[in-house]
């Protein structure tokens, strides 16, 4: 199984098991040895891993850090864990900030589960920075994370490489937050550079820098817009089908429309619910078996563009007023207003659930034409 597979597969298990775990010992047995595990270092060898490593920092006695991991019997990586779901506010990782300084490691990591927050020492030698150079959500991630969190791997493991990759991430975050605060707020300097064209010979006063500075935030949003939708777009072209296997043939319904039509162009923000309900599925269903169709007054979203697989209906006519439809077991949908498409998240066990169940079906009637 490949990395990405193996982290896809831990995810869809942390996906379940998230809201079950009320304890940091709970979270650190369920989650982060897994974790820890799934970059290839033996969590059952104290030589490699040592949990609750102990070690006196100053007039501090018995500090203990959640796990160490050790490199010919030195800590090269600390983790710090807390309760799934807790709080990851850097005031909380006192002790990984204590040991960091007394220890050779020269990463630590601070998580709850879910999001893995990575530090290190760019900005004085053996001094934990304040700000992560990664974080890594294992519920929400991008193929392209999981090329840095691999470098973190026992086998691929090499404190320069990870050295010169962290000064990249901190200062591309950096440059990314100062564009995203200039899309909101654009600075007068920056409104003067990029207008310098259309302002030669005029003076900028208030009214020409406020007309100026609305046009460029608009100019700059829509851009960002249109780059969104591109991708978006590109994202839509199904992936090569796997190999047939024998299944029973389903007869589609008429209730959720036509299972293929042409001329149908979702909103924006089906698009972008549409590519949510792809990420959210990505652990259980390659996204490519997750289709978007439209009918009279919702967009259906369809496990193999089957109309009696359905897995949730968008009622978006209305931008002002979402509606999702979820299904159970029979098929039923209950609709449910929200206010943003973001709130699809929340609904990622029931999800989940649903294209299980169509899995598990087609399992079956697989195994039943195999067996005659």
């Amino acid at each position: 199984m490949d990395f990405i597979d193996q982290v896809r597969s831990l995810a869809s298990r942390v996906a379940v098991a998230k809201d079950l775990l009320q304890t940091e010992e709970a979270t650190k047995n369920a989650m982060v040895m897994p974790f820890i595990q799934l970059l290839g270092y033996n969590v059952f060898d104290p030589l490699e891993v040592t949990p609750e490593l102990i070690a006196d920092v100053g007039t501090k006695k018995g500090e203990k850090v959640d796990y160490a991991i050790l490199k010919d019997g030195k800590p090269i990586m600390l983790f710090e864990c807390k309760k799934s779901g807790g709080d990851l506010n850097i005031n909380h990782a006192g002790q990984l900030f204590r040991y960091f300084h007394v220890t050779e490691a020269r990463f630590g990591v601070l998580t709850n589960g879910i999001t893995y927050k990575f530090f290190t020492d760019l900005e004085k030698p053996n001094k934990m920075d304040e700000k992560p150079f990664f974080e890594f959500n294992i519920l929400d991630f991008r193929e392209q994370e999981i090329d840095e969190l691999k470098k973190f791997a026992k086998a691929a493991f090499d404190i320069d490489t990870i050295l010169t990759t962290a000064n990249h991430l901190k200062y591309t975050r950096a440059i990314q937050n100062t564009l995203n605060e200039w899309m909101t707020n654009p600075p007068e300097d920056f409104v003067r550079l990029v207008s310098a064209e259309f302002l030669a010979g005029k003076h900028f006063k208030n009214a020409v820098k406020d007309q100026f500075t609305a046009v460029t935030k608009r100019a700059f949003q829509q851009l960002i817009g249109d780059k969104i939708n591109e991708r978006l777009k590109g994202a839509m072209t199904p992936e090569p089908p796997l190999s047939p296997v024998p299944a029973v043939a389903d007869t589609p319904s008429a209730e959720a429309g036509p299972s293929t039509q042409e001329g149908f162009t979702p909103s924006t923000i089906e698009l972008e619910a549409y590519q949510i309900i792809r990420a959210i599925l990505r652990p259980v269903a390659k996204p490519g078996r997750i289709f978007i169709r439209d009918a009279a007054s919702y967009c259906a979203i369809l496990f193999d563009d089957n109309n009696r697989k359905p897995i949730c209906r968008l009622r978006f006519n209305n931008e002002s007023k979402l509606v999702v439809g979820l299904f159970n077991e029979n098929k039923d949908e209950e609709r449910i207003a929200i206010s943003t498409v973001d709130q699809l998240f929340d609904f990622t066990e029931r999800l989940t659930a649903c294209v299980t169940s169509y899995l598990n079906v087609t399992a079956d009637k697989t195994d039943e034409l195999l067996a005659t």
